[in-house]
């Protein structure tokens, strides 16, 4: 969104372009769904190249929108938007293979969009998560998270070059790529599973084989963009029931359109913690 918001052509195209790659409302006209309904649309082009959430009126495919859970309410839904189906799916294809509860877990970019909620999630289901930040101030922020460390990220790259260190974690998510997936990499339990999800840090990584061979660790791409309208649909029912995540807008803040500027200048600067929601109808 910030990037689109400042003409960024690899993002957006053709301007001029409303941003907004999350959104939720109130259905006026639909073939699929009944008027009224109200539903959710993440991701896909939303927000790229075509219009986006920062619009009172949005008119998207069908096959786009999932209906909103009852037990989530509209709020809830967009604090969570693409960074909480992206940490959601990461965190599915953990239990997907293994058993989370009093396992380790490492979070990079941890007080971003994807790493609080990635924080939050993994905390409510029982694992013991080490969060790394490059916020000084954030300690307060992650432990109420959940974390029970933290690591400052010039300390965790600065750690120990060699191919393979001792093993400290089981999960690992990862929104850095570059130096910080290389040093998760080395660091990972035997059958570690690291979810890649973003480039934060640099789109290229460093690793020899032996995380893989050696400690028959997985590294797993996540994408929430393009991921199939059902996984979605399974991503917030989860977040709607035994997902649901305690006080999570106390992550979060409302603006106006006054503010919007000045939150993605905080996007572009690195300066931003948690989540923020655009608020358009109060109808919500």
């Amino acid at each position: 969104d910030a990037l689109s918001m400042i003409g960024n052509k690899g993002v957006t195209k053709n301007y001029p372009h409303t941003p907004g790659i999350d959104a939720v409302g109130i259905v006026i006209s639909s073939k699929r769904f009944p008027k009224g309904s109200i539903v959710i649309v993440s991701g896909y082009d939303l927000g790229m190249n075509t219009h986006g959430g920062f619009s009172e009126f949005i008119r998207v495919p069908e096959k786009w929108a999932v209906l909103k859970p009852k037990s989530l309410d509209p709020k809830e839904s967009m604090i969570l938007g693409t960074a909480g189906l992206t940490a959601g799916l990461c965190v599915d294809a953990f239990l997907e293979r293994d058993n989370i509860e009093d396992k380790n877990a490492i979070v990079s970019g941890a007080t971003g969009g994807v790493g609080s909620i990635a924080v939050k999630l993994l905390s409510t289901l029982g694992a013991n998560v080490t969060a790394i930040t490059g916020k000084e101030r954030s300690s307060g922020f992650l432990k109420k998270l959940g974390a029970k460390s933290i690591i400052k990220r010039k300390v965790f790259l600065d750690s120990s070059n060699s191919p393979l260190r001792r093993g400290y974690w089981d999960f690992a998510l990862d929104v850095a790529g570059g130096k910080t997936l290389s040093k998760i990499l080395k660091g990972m339990n035997y059958g570690g599973i690291i979810t890649c999800c973003g480039l934060v840090d640099n789109p290229k990584f460093e690793s020899t084989v032996y995380p893989f061979i050696l400690r028959a660790n997985q590294l797993i791409g996540i994408d929430s963009a393009e991921a199939p309208i059902d996984k979605k649909e399974k991503i917030w029912k989860l977040f709607s029931t035994t997902w649901k995540l305690d006080k999570i807008e106390e992550i979060a803040k409302i603006i106006s359109f006054d503010n919007l500027n000045n939150e993605c200048n905080k996007i572009l600067k690195g300066q931003l913690v948690g989540r923020v929601v655009l608020k358009l109808d109060k109808e919500l």
